[in-house]
């Protein structure tokens, strides 16, 4: 019977499932999912990215192993290193709620006036922007108004 106990003692926990609460990267692993998530948040691929995050949360240890498979083709054009400590880090739960997370929390600390640098104040008319005042354009329309009579005469 200790036989049976034992054996049971040691499948008991076989197919344990990390809780995804108390999931804590690594500093490496931070590191490098912070770099990634800064680059999602710069290049504005924040509502894109949580959704397939979200999507595909159920199947991030496969996504995980196929980050392992692709490693040779994806090493040539990042870090072998961090390449390996992505996908370990990919592999635990709570992983995918980190990302996410992170990917929020740097989209809400991002400068709201980084939206548009070339955009012009509603008050200033079009023609003004380029050093032009208003009296040129009303100029303007008064030669195009002598050329429409010298054309109809």
């Amino acid at each position: 019977m200790s036989d049976e106990r034992s054996l049971f003692e040691r499948l008991r926990h076989a197919f344990a499932i990390e809780d995804a609460a108390s999931f804590q990267p690594t500093e490496r692993e931070r590191a490098i999912a912070e770099k990634l998530c800064r680059e999602v948040v710069r290049r504005r691929m924040t509502t894109p990215a949580v959704l397939l995050l979200e999507m595909s949360r159920p199947l991030n240890y496969l996504g995980a192993q196929a980050l392992h498979f692709f490693q040779p083709f994806g090493t040539v054009l990042v870090d072998p290193g961090a390449w390996e400590t992505f996908a370990g880090f990919i592999e635990r739960r709570g992983s995918v709620e980190y990302l996410c997370r992170l990917i929020e929390d740097l989209e809400a600390a991002r400068p709201d006036g980084t939206e548009s640098t070339n955009e012009q104040p509603a008050s200033e008319p079009a023609g003004t922007s380029d050093g032009e005042s208003s009296d040129a354009s009303s100029s303007a329309d008064e030669s195009d108004s002598k050329l429409d009579r010298e054309v109809a005469d």
